[in-house]
């Protein structure tokens, strides 16, 4: 198995990371630095666009250019013009949040969730729905830091963590593909008694749920019984989010951050981005967004 840094970024909170397919490339964001990166590896290039504003995760659209969520709400925005078009704030009426964490379900749908980013933390968090006709759709609510969304293989088990210290769950939810409405909400796993907390997350051919183990090094992989049985070391102590990427799928990409590290530790490639080969697993084709 091989770890290697593919961006040295030093980003403040590297995150969302999500695999065109389609283009070949990897899109991942600087939360707090309204940055939307563009890492294509078959040129070991990775390609900067500001957005302007904080930027929790971005999904490529099938009609072109990308669905954002931000600060401020969900926008379409075209990188290479800047051009970016309101398409709805479900939290306008709490300037103290912000989106986070994101991803498409396996017919397109675009989810991501909300956070409260000012002190103190309270569970006013949710997970929203975003559909093709620009609509937005409160799924789950009741959460610190939204995080951990995944998707099973055959799009019928809905999976969402929160990574607030007190918390640090995954739960899973049944799933209705036709109607994009997650029910029947279950405890997966329980990090309380492990080193690292839930934070991003992606699910495997396999159906197991891999998610980055902040602040323990680690990036982590629970079968779809709930059973740890792999773990992968990292150079770096609060990874952010994996993503399996590369023409097989077989390459696993995690963003990281530098912010809140322990001190005196060293890590001078905290806050890049990682590839990981050799690891043995490949992932499934994400969906681009089908607004």
């Amino acid at each position: 198995m091989d770890i290697e840094c593919v961006v040295d970024s030093r980003s403040t909170v590297g995150e969302g990371a999500f695999w065109d397919e389609k283009e070949g490339c990897l899109w991942w964001v600087d939360i707090p630095s309204g940055i939307v990166n563009r890492f294509d590896p078959s040129t070991h290039s990775n390609e900067i666009f500001q957005f302007g504003e904080p930027v929790g995760c971005v999904v490529p659209r099938e009609s072109g250019g990308l669905v954002v969520a931000a600060k401020s709400g969900l926008y379409h925005f075209d990188p290479n013009s800047n051009r970016r078009i309101e398409i709805g704030d479900p939290e306008a009426d709490k300037p103290g949040n912000r989106f986070n964490d994101g991803g498409t379900d396996r017919q397109g749908r675009f989810w991501a969730g909300t956070m409260r980013e000012v002190a103190p933390p309270s569970p006013d968090g949710a997970f929203y729905r975003l559909d093709s006709d620009g609509s937005i759709w409160k799924g789950i609510g009741g959460f610190f830091t939204t995080n951990g969304l995944a998707f099973s293989p055959d799009g019928k088990t809905m999976y969402a963590a929160d990574s607030n210290k007190g918390v640090r769950s995954i739960w899973q939810f049944r799933y209705d593909t036709d109607d994009g409405v997650p029910s029947e909400r279950r405890l997966f796993f329980d990090t309380s008694s492990s080193p690292w907390r839930p934070d991003g997350a992606t699910i495997d051919e396999d159906g197991c749920y891999w998610f980055a183990g902040i602040d323990g090094w680690q990036v982590v992989r629970v079968t779809p019984r709930g059973v740890v049985d792999r773990t992968i070391d990292l150079p770096v102590e609060r990874p952010t989010k994996p993503m399996f990427g590369g023409t097989r799928l077989d390459t696993m990409y995690v963003t990281s951050l530098s912010l809140g590290l322990k001190p005196g530790s060293i890590q001078p490639q905290a806050g890049s981005l990682f590839a990981i080969s050799g690891h043995g697993a490949r992932g499934i084709p994400e969906k681009r967004f089908r607004g």
